[in-house]
């Protein structure tokens, strides 16, 4: 039984104080005490060992936003695994379109940071996800499986287990119309039968996932919950979400 999971990428949001506020905030609702479902936030890096402090002792895990895959070096700007471990965080989330995107990041790239969490004790999540203009062309399936093979190559089916990918069709980040259930079950399970070792690992789905639709989603064979972008900035929506999704386990 793969254990759900829902993630929140606050992305380039919050200072200390208002990620500390949101925490406490969260922590009250009781929603994130650890039953059926694994919580997640991935905060910017400013907030991270704050953030870890406050969450000692809860349910509640850390994710960064991304990483360079050497230990340390000569990088100006990155942030190390080993960095991340002192921090305390757990997943790391790599691959983001935005990355993909805005960064110049490579399915090679995506590669060898997976296999430097692997090393070092961090959980990937590994984001794929096909444009508007390959989904409309009919590309979706071929898209997601040249990154997921791309991510997962060479690596250990025991390891690739362990790891989670998250589905995130682009052309459905940040505009509110998520694709359907039955859609994104569809690319999820080519996703899980792509690769030797996704079969038991955790796929989430992401791009618009809001409180109102996640139920529908985890309803899914294929679908082990969500990585949340502007749902998860404000406890209103990120909880009934959390909320939600237990329910469907309950």
């Amino acid at each position: 039984m793969r254990r759900p999971l829902i993630a929140g990428n606050w992305k380039m949001h919050k200072t200390i104080a208002d990620s500390l506020a949101f925490v406490g905030a969260f922590l009250a609702t009781g929603d994130a005490d650890g039953a059926y479902v694994d919580v997640v936030i991935a905060p910017p890096f400013t907030a991270l060992y704050a953030l870890a402090l406050a969450v000692e002792g809860s349910a509640i895990s850390l994710a960064a936003q991304t990483m360079h895959w050497a230990p340390q070096g000569a990088f100006t700007g990155e942030v190390s695994p080993v960095m991340l471990r002192d921090v305390g965080v757990s997943y790391v989330i790599l691959g983001h379109s935005e990355r993909r995107a805005n960064y110049g990041e490579m399915d090679e790239d995506i590669n060898l940071k997976v296999k430097a969490a692997l090393s070092h004790g961090l959980t990937p999540i590994v984001a794929v996800g096909e444009t508007a203009a390959e989904h409309f062309a009919g590309l979706t399936h071929e898209r997601v499986m040249e990154q997921t093979r791309a991510a997962f190559d060479d690596i250990p089916v025991a390891d690739i287990a362990q790891c989670v990918v998250a589905y995130e069709p682009i052309w459905a980040i940040g505009t509110g119309n998520a694709d359907s259930p039955a859609s994104a079950n569809a690319v999820m399970g080519t996703i899980r039968a792509c690769v030797e070792g996704l079969a038991d690992a955790r796929i989430l789905y992401g791009g618009s996932v809001k409180p109102e639709n996640i139920a529908a989603l985890m309803a899914q064979p294929n679908i082990d919950g969500g990585l949340v972008g502007g749902a998860s900035l404000q406890v209103e929506s990120f909880a009934p979400l959390v909320r939600h999704a237990r329910r469907v386990l309950a």
